[in-house]
């Protein structure tokens, strides 16, 4: 196995890098490393993750930054390797706690100040703009940004020089060698570095499950082509507001193909404009036209640029699906695209959202019948070719869940990285790396920190499990007021089931529940029931037992005693 040894002796020494994964590590999304020597810290990345089914309720997840919190005069930059949410949504978040610039490609840093602005921090927030082939040096770190081809332009690797050598960082990447942009991973720097001597690389493992090379994006514009061809309707593309180069696509066979394009989602609309003002979109004068002329234009003329691929349920496109937009109706001719990726956990809600969509007579194109998405992280043979070009002393996985870590490790060591030098690190591990040994160490603090609403961390398991509980088994309220003297009923007592039961066709279950409370405070004595927290118990314990053994289900029992 590979090395997963905790070594927990003698002190951290001088010329020792901390490297600690906060997210990333064991799940896909959260992606936040802290890079760490002597009293320096860079973090590099700082995303979140999409809530899984049994987080109800949870609007996205963050990582566990106590960490960063108990040494936060340590920490001297953000280091954002491309725009996408999964490494950069945590940013307004953890930038309220801890002030550090935040360095990034030109559109990286666009469209993080889009995000900061909506939560004010973008005056307050320093930003560091750089090119790839650029260098920063941030304490005793020296970090050049390289060149990489992804899902979304600007995305950069790290080639970072310490104290104790060179760490390089690939970010997320794919060796797509007809990128749209024309801009390809800058083989000669990674290869340079290698020459010179790379003493750890940290690598994508997304993909490390695919055999062979990811297809280049390219390829999704040839089946724009041909859908495009076929379509004598309008054309509806939901993509991600941040795949610029996905974007550009559709706009360039739109343009071939005489039609003009409308937008639609707050995202997509902001993505677009920064995109354009920094030069990363080409936009034909006039191809673009305002969604209120959507209704004005022939359909065989129109395409609309739409959010929503996932299903969200307030998206523009699921309200599209639901005959609910206040703008756009979808009729019968209309052509759906779904050019993206399933994410995990969101199928049910795609596929309920596909099936409003054929209601509504529309033709839906996705993944699994069209070649209309390809993925942005590379595949076996191109994950061989970077640490081939690379040749670490040491390795970490990054960036995936643990089986991918496990795979990407096994993967190192068939093109000669030595079982010894690798390590499988999880998120809270402190590898330890020196100029001649690298060794887990220690384990911080570390996990999800959930959003829910305004609400940062105030959710945690339990509340989870109590919505759980709900959900699955509903909820029994019982109000009734006593006479604090006497503990005599006054008012109720009211049986108010949610979830449990259709009302108005269960009096005799209610009228049962009702009678037992009155049973149960009967037999409490005057002195017992002037304790409310005891009487609110026995009707818990009693109402439970009653709709278990009557219904075989136990709901959550709330009773709520008023006294006067």
């Amino acid at each position: 196995m590979f090395s997963r040894h905790m070594d927990s002796t003698g002190t951290t020494a001088q010329n020792t890098l901390r490297i600690i994964p906060l997210g990333g590590l064991g799940e896909i999304g959260l992606n936040m490393m802290v890079m760490e020597y002597a009293d320096s810290i860079i973090v590099i990345d700082c995303g979140l993750m999409f809530p899984e089914d049994y987080m109800l309720g949870i609007d996205i997840v963050i990582p566990d930054i106590t960490y960063l919190r108990k040494n936060k005069e340590k920490v001297k930059a953000f280091i954002i390797t491309h725009g996408h949410e999964d490494h950069t949504g945590a940013l307004p978040f953890v930038l309220r706690e801890i002030k550090a610039p935040v360095y990034g490609t030109p559109l990286t840093i666009g469209l993080i100040k889009e995000k900061l602005e909506e939560f004010k921090l973008d005056r307050e927030t320093e930003f560091k703009t750089v090119k790839p082939r650029d260098k920063v040096s941030v304490g005793p770190f020296e970090i050049e940004f390289i060149r990489v081809s992804h899902s979304i332009a600007d995305g950069a690797g790290l080639a970072i020089k310490t104290p104790v050598g060179v760490v390089i960082h690939t970010g997320d990447f794919k060796l797509d060698q007809t990128p749209v942009d024309g801009e390809i991973l800058d083989y000669a720097r990674f290869s340079e570095y290698g020459e010179n001597g790379v003493l750890l690389l940290l690598s994508d493992s997304t993909n490390v499950e695919k055999e062979g090379y990811t297809v280049s994006e390219k390829e999704v514009g040839v089946t724009f082509g041909e859908i495009f061809r076929k379509s004598s309707g309008r054309i509806i593309v939901a993509a991600f507001s941040s795949n610029i180069h996905r974007i550009q696509q559709v706009l360039d066979v739109a343009d071939n193909f005489g039609r003009k394009v409308t937008l639609n989602g707050r995202s997509m609309v902001a993505n677009v404009r920064i995109a354009q003002e920094l030069g990363y979109l080409k936009v034909p004068d006039g191809l673009i036209v305002d969604l209120k002329e959507i209704d004005n234009l022939p359909p065989q003329r129109a395409v609309l640029l739409t959010t929503g691929s996932q299903g969200e349920p307030m998206s523009a496109l699921t309200r599209m699906a639901l005959d609910d937009h206040k703008q756009i109706r979808v009729r019968s001719g209309d052509t759906v695209i779904l050019s993206s990726k399933f994410i995990p956990g969101h199928e049910k809600a795609i596929s309920n959202m596909m099936n409003h969509l054929y209601r509504r007579g529309a033709e839906v194109i996705y993944e699994k019948v069209s070649e209309i998405h390809v993925s942005g992280h590379a595949s076996q043979e191109e994950l061989k070719l970077m640490l081939n070009m690379v040749k670490p002393r040491h390795f970490i996985p990054v960036h995936g869940e643990y089986r991918h870590l496990v795979k990407h490790s096994q993967l190192a060591e068939k093109v000669g990285v030595k079982k010894e030098n690798i390590v499988l690190a999880e998120d809270g591990d402190v590898v330890e790396v020196t100029e001649g040994s690298i060794s887990v160490r220690e384990r911080v603090e570390s996990g999800k920190v959930f959003v829910d609403g305004k609400g940062v961390g105030d959710v945690r398991d339990m509340v989870l499990k109590d919505r759980k509980h709900l959900s699955q088994d509903g909820l029994v309220i019982a109000i009734l007021a006593l006479n604090e003297k006497t503990g005599e009923i006054i008012y109720g007592p009211d049986i108010i089931t949610r979830g449990v039961v259709f009302e108005e066709e269960s009096a005799e279950l209610l009228e049962n529940a009702r009678n037992i409370v009155i049973g149960v405070l009967g037999n409490i004595n005057v002195e017992a029931k002037t304790d409310l927290l005891e009487v609110k118990e026995e009707l818990r314990r009693a109402l439970r037992r009653y709709f278990n053994k009557t219904l075989e289900r136990r709901p959550v029992i709330l009773p709520l005693i008023i006294e006067i």
